[in-house]
């Protein structure tokens, strides 16, 4: 772990202590869980899917702040990411993240480092109180994504160090929905010209133009603060040197109080730079006040 990497994790959580202690931030008072979890690029959702609700547990009338740290250790690769999102009045949020991704045998003690902004709104609907219509919670939201360490991707073909990704995110909840268990469905289109989220750059040798691409996820509470789930996210194909898979996962995410969550996945990530069959362990930790 290297020392930029500690000051950066050092000062998010100076400045969730900050946000929490320094303003009038609430615990929040929405239902557990229904702020989901923080994902690679810091928005609320699952762990590689995006989802429309926002993060923390803040109501109409109250300000909530999250910061995670995330690990995913693969076979050839490890990517570590933290940061913090600040729910406001459950309509915006707002999310900074910094990304780590260590190359392992590729570059032997090489990174490239990367940073996240977010915004996201609320457009319409309400993942609790509309149970008795089909219309699911909507949120669109920006992500600009700043890449430092372009040395690699610039050599695989990458045109960009940062670029941003624009989203429309659909999520409903079904309370007692199957077997009388409450079931979450969330579907997001992206558009974006980021290469491995961004880590290998934007933009490529093969294309350099905005492509839609999709997320999905599908979980189950076996109770009301536990849930299992799959997703999916498709990504665009631009380099030439190596091709781009989608990533898949399988998670489980565990709620003990509203203040802490933790989220245990296999990811499967395919091809990543030149290494192919990637999958490995995902755990993350976030804390929200």
């Amino acid at each position: 772990m290297t020392r930029d990497f500690i000051r950066h994790w050092l000062s998010c959580l100076y400045g969730f202590l900050a946000i929490s202690f320094s303003i009038v931030v609430h615990a929040g008072d929405r239902l557990i869980a229904t702020g989901g979890v923080s994902t690679l690029e810091g928005s609320a959702g699952g762990g590689i899917a995006t989802w429309g609700l926002i993060g923390g547990y803040a109501t109409r009338d109250q300000v909530s702040a999250t910061a995670y740290h995330t690990n995913l250790a693969i076979n050839d690769f490890n990517l570590k990411s933290s940061g913090l999102a600040v729910g406001v009045q459950d309509r915006l949020e707002l999310s900074l993240s910094r990304q780590l991704f260590s190359l392992g045998q590729t570059v032997p003690g090489a990174s490239i480092r990367q940073d996240v902004f977010g915004i996201k709104l609320k457009l319409s609907g309400d993942l609790v109180v509309d149970q008795d219509r089909w219309l699911p919670q909507i949120a669109a939201g920006v992500q600009y994504k700043k890449n430092r360490d372009m040395a690699v991707p610039t050599m695989l073909g990458a045109r960009h160090d940062r670029g941003m990704d624009f989203y429309l995110a659909a999520t409903k909840l079904y309370l007692a929905g199957a077997f009388g268990r409450n079931v979450l469905a969330n579907v997001t289109l992206r558009a974006t010209k980021a290469n491995q989220l961004g880590l290998l750059g934007f933009g490529g040798d093969k294309r350099d133009q905005y492509q839609l691409q999709w997320e999905a996820s599908l979980a189950v509470f076996l109770k009301d603060n536990l849930a299992i789930g799959v997703e999916y996210r498709a990504k665009p194909d631009n380099l030439g040197s190596f091709r781009e898979d989608n990533f898949y996962d399988g998670f489980v995410a565990y709620f003990p109080s509203k203040n802490v969550s933790f989220t245990l996945a296999h990811a499967r990530l395919g091809q990543v730079a030149d290494k192919p069959y990637q999958q490995g362990t995902y755990l993350s930790l976030q804390l929200a006040h």
